[in-house]
């Protein structure tokens, strides 16, 4: 195929020619009159110099026009020289603006480096898609625990936990196995290192567990949804706030999700902001079941009302082992039921460092 220019654009040069020999001057001239080298103006009629915006001005003053006219004319010129451009940088810049690129090259989603084309491919097969255009479509339909549009960034994370989850081997889900292992998972809850065991024990009923570090922005911190024709369920967390009392809380929000079906008809999407609940049911019975799994409902209200506001240390402490829980569980839902985020702060340990050594995790410094 030719390229072609367009029949109406033409260099500066010409124009400034006719210009010239509407007046009846010579180049020489109008050199003199612009205080310029002859060659200058010889090189702009021939298209050998480019309009500068300082001759542009001395062409406007003495022909009266204005530079702006004369440097329109050197871009339209120089624009109609330059190759018309295929389609793969707008797609490429399409894929950006729509994807969430540049952090999944960065976690490995997807392969960098590679052609607009090579790029567009691997993003399309991420999400399974046939074109930039279609909507992401999961499973089911994903729904937060409170209304707002689910954004690409989060489909992505829930993408890349679906990947992982899937390439894990369980036996079948059994509600009732998963419920005669709560009291296993209880007996864990003592020390930190009880979280290693995590994994295997929900890998036994069927639950998979994974961790997916979140792409910066992405306001998720954990998901549930089931897979295999709604016959595996599979607990995703991001791990965000690395405390023992946040895990704990946040596994069996999820695992009373798990339980009761939840997930089945749409991805619940997670930040565990109890302010944001509102009248979801859902919502109000998992966190409710949670926080009695941290710590059994009634002894936290008697502890709560006994010793509020003086909370010493001491009393604390025996209370802890009284539930057989973890300090820095009790000192959770201490902070929640009080609004005291300091309170007994000391005793929350970190626990991301031994879950991710157990679970199957995308991010935090481990490969998949």
């Amino acid at each position: 195929m030719t390229d072609r220019r367009p029949a109406e654009v033409f260099p500066p040069g010409e124009f400034l020619a006719d210009e010239l020999e509407a007046r009846g001057w010579t180049q020489s001239e109008f050199a003199e009159i612009i205080s310029r080298p002859q060659k200058l103006v010889n090189d702009v009629v021939l298209a050998k110099r480019a309009v500068t915006p300082e001759t542009a001005a001395d062409f406007a003053a003495a022909l009266g026009t204005s530079a702006q006219f004369w440097m329109n004319l050197e871009t339209a010129w120089q624009l109609s020289k330059v190759s018309p451009r295929d389609d793969s940088i707008s797609r490429a810049a399409k894929l950006r603006e729509r994807f969430p690129v540049r952090e999944m090259c960065k976690r490995g989603w997807i392969k960098s480096g590679g052609s607009a084309a090579e790029l567009e491919r691997d993003i399309l097969a991420f999400f399974g898609l046939s074109s930039i255009e279609e909507p992401i479509e999961f499973q089911h339909a994903a729904r937060r625990n409170y209304k707002r549009e689910v954004t690409v960034h989060q489909w992505a994370w829930i993408f890349r936990a679906n990947q992982l989850a899937s390439a894990l081997r369980t036996p079948p889900y059994s509600e009732s196995a998963l419920r005669k292992r709560s009291s296993d998972l209880e007996a864990l809850m003592i020390e930190p290192e009880g979280i290693r065991h995590v994994p295997r024990i929900l890998l036994e009923c069927g639950v998979r567990l994974v961790v997916v570090e979140p792409i910066p922005g992405s306001e998720i911190q954990g998901a549930c949804f089931w897979i295999n024709e709604n016959k595996s369920p599979v607990i995703g967390l991001t791990l965000k706030g690395d405390q023992i009392d946040k895990f704990w809380f946040d596994l069996w929000h999820e695992l009373e999700h798990v339980l009761s079906g939840d997930g089945k008809e749409g991805v619940i999407i997670e930040d565990f902001d109890e302010s944001k609940v509102g009248d979801d049911e859902a919502e109000i019975r998992a966190n409710r079941a949670a926080a009695n799994h941290c710590v059994p409902l009634r002894a936290m209200n008697d502890f709560f009302l006994r010793h509020n506001p003086m909370f010493a240390e001491k009393s604390f402490l025996g209370f802890a082992r009284i539930m057989k829980r973890h300090p820095g569980i009790v000192a959770g839902q201490l902070q929640k039921r009080s609004g005291r985020w300091d309170l007994f702060k000391k005793h929350q340990a970190k626990v991301r460092h031994i879950i991710t050594e157990a679970a199957l995790t995308d991010g935090y410094g481990v490969s998949s």
